[in-house]
């Protein structure tokens, strides 16, 4: 059994653990609501650009793209995004787990001679990824990329997804991250970058287009193939910040949990340690009586 000294110091450890629990929930709420804020900020700029191509494609010149050039996928290319830190649960296991079904229906789809690159952000997924052995998956970490990660860093990174698209090293290239919907829901999304996809802009064009005529300087085809690289990066800026976002709420959540499990241990502890007090108190007190007696 525990003595009193034990119980004390025991009592004082969870404590302590308590109160950095929260601390660290604290500060990862904080650093959530930021990168929430951040990605308000960006909605704007991509859905105008988006509304620039529905315009665009609403025109009768025709418009074309190396980004849009659909080929036969023998080499694939995968981002997929994790954490740089650890203390977020789950949240690089789950990522890592739906990575695996994915490379699974990418051999059902493509055959199982596909050649997959599979490119990690962030250091938890980087040192997940190397458990992959496998002679037709390639790991391919970009120097200098991590989940934290933005402006300038995103831009390279982005330009080197493309021109390893454009050069015809990957056939086709889709990105797995954490989708932030709010702090106890985060979704994984499985997406196809490149080549882009001329459906995501059905229907954008409708209302704008319809509304008033335009006249395109220089001309539409000029304009497309300008506006689209600009519209790939304002997707992977987002996709940096819902990776950031879902990270601290995931972070927010496990903080929760071992606070809550601290509080819990720290009652019963306390409950132990009265009790074996009251049994110290009580024992004496006979030791007393019964010495007077005598």
């Amino acid at each position: 059994m525990a003595t009193l000294r034990e119980l004390k110091g025991r009592i004082g450890s969870v404590a302590s653990s308590e109160k950095i629990t929260g601390a660290m929930k604290m500060i990862s709420s904080a650093k959530m609501h930021k990168a929430e804020s951040a990605l308000k900020k960006q909605l704007p700029f991509r859905k105008q650009v988006e509304t620039i191509i529905g315009n665009l494609l609403s025109a009768d010149a025709p418009v074309s793209s190396p980004l849009l050039e659909e080929r036969p996928v023998q080499n694939l290319g995968l981002v997929v995004w994790g954490s740089d830190d650890g203390l977020c649960g789950a949240y690089n296991v789950n990522l890592f787990k739906i990575l695996l079904g994915n490379i699974a229906d990418y051999r059902r789809r493509f055959g199982e001679g596909v050649k997959i690159t599979v490119i990690p952000v962030g250091a938890k997924m980087c040192k997940a990824v190397r458990k992959l052995d496998d002679a037709n998956i390639t790991v391919a970490p970009v120097d200098g990329i991590d989940s934290k990660s933005s402006g300038d860093a995103v831009k390279r990174f982005t330009g080197v997804l493309r021109d390893s698209f454009t050069s015809g090293s990957l056939d086709q290239i889709d990105i797995l991250y954490m989708n932030f919907k709010s702090v106890s829901r985060q979704m994984p999304v499985t997406e196809q970058l490149l080549p882009i996809s001329s459906d995501k802009f059905n229907g954008l064009e409708g209302t704008a287009a319809s509304s008033r005529p335009y006249i395109f300087e220089p001309d539409a085809p000029t304009i497309f193939r300008a506006v689209l690289p600009l519209y790939l990066l304002s997707l992977m800026q987002e996709v940096f910040t819902e990776n950031r976002a879902a990270e601290q709420a995931a972070r927010v959540m496990a903080m929760q949990s071992a606070n809550d499990n601290a509080k819990k241990l720290l009652e019963q502890l306390q409950l132990e340690y009265n009790k074996l007090r009251q049994q110290s108190i009580t024992t004496e007190l006979l030791d007393i009586l019964g010495g007077q007696v005598k």
